[in-house]
C-alpha cells in the first residue's frame, strides 16, 4: 500500500498547522509550501479539500489565512486518509467496478463480502467486494472467480487502515517544538 502525494501533503499541512504556537494563529499556503519545498498550486487544492471536509478554517481578506478547525486530538488519521485517498485498489480485483468504495454500513463498519459472502468488519470504512464470477470479463484476471489471494490483500488493507485509525494528529505531534523548529 502506498499513499498518494496528495495524502502525504495533506498530513504535512495539518502537522504544520498543529505546530503553530497559538491555535488561532493564521498561516498561509505559501508558508506551508515553502517549509516543505512543495508546489503551492498543488497544495492549494489540498487545503481547499481539507477546508471542505472541516479540518481547516479559511479566513479571507488582507489578513486572512488558514488554521485547524479541529483540535489535533479530534483529527483521526485513518478517517482522514479514507476521505482523501482516491481509492484503495491494492490489486486489479479491487478495482472500482468491484467496488472498494467509501461508504458506510449502518454501524460505520468495514464490510468485505467475498465470493463465499463472508463478512469481515473493521472500524469506520466500508469496502465491498462483489461476486467476481459475474465480473471476470471486466476484471481481466482469469483466476479472479476462485482466487483466495484477494482475501489476504483485503486483510492487509484492513490492518493498514486499522493502524491509521488508532492515531490522531495529536499523537504524531508530541514533539511539537522540534517540528516547529524544522518548519520555521
Amino acid at each position: 500500500m502506498r499513499l498518494t502525494n496528495y495524502s502525504d501533503y495533506a498530513l504535512r499541512s495539518l502537522i504544520y498547522l498543529a505546530t503553530k504556537p497559538d491555535p488561532y494563529l493564521l498561516a498561509n499556503i505559501s508558508d506551508i509550501a515553502d517549509s516543505y519545498h512543495i508546489s503551492k498550486s498543488h497544495l492549494t487544492k489540498i487545503i481547499h479539500q481539507l477546508g471542505q471536509l472541516g479540518y481547516i478554517d479559511s479566513v479571507r481578506g488582507k489578513n486572512g489565512g488558514i488554521r485547524l478547525a479541529l483540535a489535533p486530538k479530534d483529527i483521526n488519521l485513518g478517517v482522514l486518509i479514507k476521505q482523501i485517498e482516491p481509492d484503495f485498489n491494492l490489486v486489479e480485483c479491487f478495482a472500482t467496478d468491484l467496488s472498494v468504495t467509501p461508504k458506510s454500513d449502518s454501524n460505520n463498519n468495514l464490510v468485505n463480502i467475498d465470493s463465499s459472502h463472508e463478512e469481515h468488519i473493521a472500524k469506520d470504512v466500508s469496502l465491498t467486494l462483489v461476486d467476481e464470477v459475474a465480473q471476470t470479463a471486466r476484471v481481466g484476471c482469469v483466476i479472479s472467480p476462485v482466487c483466495q489471494l484477494k482475501q489476504v490483500f483485503f486483510e492487509a488493507l484492513t490492518a493498514f487502515i486499522a493502524v491509521l485509525e488508532g492515531y490522531t494528529l495529536a499523537d504524531i505531534i508530541t514533539n511539537k517544538d522540534e517540528l516547529a523548529a524544522l518548519l520555521s
